[in-house]
């Protein structure tokens, strides 16, 4: 199944620019998108990976990692095909590093719903792939999720661009979880883009319009982990996103075509340290063994008051509107919050 492109743009001799994600490829006739999913027919561009889904599960919603919003619910997990960024450490490169198959399976908007409601999920989360490249599907999922009162998630590299940001608001994105590469070397390194300011300032064009968000530094050995692009990270999250917007620091490991060693634990726990003297409240480490790194302190008092697992919350302490039990300071948490009760629980 395909389905026209909401952001296209003709540019003469049959080409079309693409206006979905900030490549805005310019697309001849007959081709595709560095995505593999949106192709030129006829002089016309079309999503030809609509409903084709890859993957679909229920998940706890503290694995994306959103650690603010609704603490301890879990929403429905979908996936497509393909990705319009380049990883070479790519953790789920069996998906994203592979057009849509012509024999994938096609669920249906509505059917993904059904799926939330049947396993009692509070959600729907478009995750695994990069999200931004199904932006009609994902429009056309959240409506449908809204009208069942679930929220809406994706989990990105945020390389939407304005245009699609205004669209997955319009039709009901709740929260994203954002994934930062590095620094601007980062960026022109391993994805060929020159300026990943656009990125950040789309995020906060997110929280502006009332998006919830959550940024992820994925620290990779020798790609984003020096002094000065550590630097950059944490100084352009304070400047985009603001000290309230929760930080991850999350541990890199072998996959795909890169294979230099995983990142040690104790440089996470340096920049840890350094986001916090810089002024980030919420600040975490993932991806170790450890789950000290993984609890929510009250910024103003220093108390736990969200204490986690690997898979969710063991112990919510915050009163309904979010505020600290111990000195009454409101957090910066989206909706009631309760222990986890996810099957991995059980």
């Amino acid at each position: 199944m395909s389905k026209y492109a909401i952001l296209q743009k003709p540019e003469g001799g049959g080409r079309v620019r693409c206006g979905t994600c900030i490549r805005r490829c310019s697309i001849p006739q007959g081709s595709y998108g560095l995505c593999k999913n949106y192709r030129n027919l006829g002089g016309k561009l079309y999503n030809v990976g609509y409903g084709k889904v890859s993957a679909i599960e229920s998940r706890p919603i503290e694995i994306k990692p959103l650690f603010h919003f609704y603490p301890g619910s879990s929403a429905t997990t979908f996936s497509g095909w393909g990705c319009n960024f380049l990883c070479p450490w790519c953790q789920n490169w069996h998906l994203s590093k592979y057009p849509p198959p012509e024999d994938s399976k096609t669920i249906s908007p509505e059917d993904i719903v059904k799926y939330a409601l049947r396993w009692g999920d509070e959600g729907v989360c478009a995750s695994f792939n990069e999200p931004v490249i199904h932006l009609e599907y994902l429009i056309d999922v959240f409506k449908e999720a809204k009208k069942h009162g679930l929220y809406t998630v994706i989990v990105s590299n945020a390389s939407m661009t304005r245009e699609a940001l205004h669209e997955l608001v319009k039709a009901g994105l709740d929260a994203i979880s954002a994934d930062i590469k590095g620094c601007p070397e980062t960026y022109r390194k391993y994805q060929g883009i020159p300026d990943p300011t656009e990125i950040l300032r789309n995020l906060s064009e997110a929280i502006k319009l009332g998006v919830h968000v959550e940024a992820v530094y994925l620290v990779v050995t020798g790609a984003n982990d020096w002094d000065e692009c550590i630097d950059w990270v944490i100084d352009n999250h304070l400047r985009y996103l603001g000290d309230d917007v929760p930080l991850h620091v999350n541990r890199y490991y072998p996959a795909y075509e890169y294979f230099k060693p995983p990142t040690s634990t104790e440089l996470l726990i340096r920049i840890y340290e350094e986001a916090l003297r810089s002024g980030i409240r919420y600040v975490y480490v993932g991806n170790i063994a450890s789950t000290e790194y993984m609890h929510t302190k009250c910024p103003n008092c220093g108390k736990v008051v969200i204490r986690r697992t690997h898979y969710g919350v063991i112990n919510y302490r915050l009163s309904k509107d979010g505020r600290c039990p111990y000195c009454g300071y409101r957090l910066n948490i989206v909706g009631e919050g309760r222990v986890s009760t996810y099957k991995y629980f059980i």
